[in-house]
């Protein structure tokens, strides 16, 4: 049998398909007291939409792993930031064509395709609420940043 942690860290995260919701830091923790789960999830910002597809799809995973009294809560304390996104994750993030955010606000994102720092922002608004648009200006390909919170 998969152990509910197992299965809760395997779910997807809807709008950055190449990600697991663990590796993005908004799984929280799973408790497992007999066959009753408690899974603790953390919005990426306060009415993140896809919270809503996140709850259905830990709850069905959980479901398909035997586990039928399943409790999801909110935690917002602290809150998520992009530094909670694992490595694994930021190169999942960048072997997908997605600038993972950087550490320090005052860097810009690496172009994901070619690695060169000469990258400029086209919009502040990308693919997701949590994206932005980059361009590199050394191969001139544009690019989704994951924006730093």
């Amino acid at each position: 049998m998969v152990t509910a942690l197992a299965a809760a860290a395997a779910v997807v995260d809807p709008e950055l398909r190449v990600i697991t919701i663990a590796d993005l830091g908004v799984l929280r923790a799973v408790h497992e007291d007999h066959h009753r789960v408690r899974v603790e999830l953390t919005p990426t910002y306060a009415g993140c939409p896809a919270m809503d597809a996140i709850r259905a799809d830990v709850r069905s995973a959980l479901s398909d792993a035997g586990y039928a009294d399943v409790e999801i809560v909110t935690v917002l304390s602290p809150p998520w930031s992009t530094d909670m996104i694992t490595e694994a994750g930021r190169v999942a993030l960048a072997g997908a064509g997605i600038a993972p955010p950087t550490r320090l606000l005052t860097i810009p994102p690496l172009c994901p395709r070619c690695g060169s720092g000469r990258t400029e922002q086209i919009s502040r608004f990308g693919a997701t609420a949590c994206q932005s648009l980059w361009r590199c200006r050394e191969c001139q390909e544009p690019f989704d940043h994951v924006r730093k919170f």
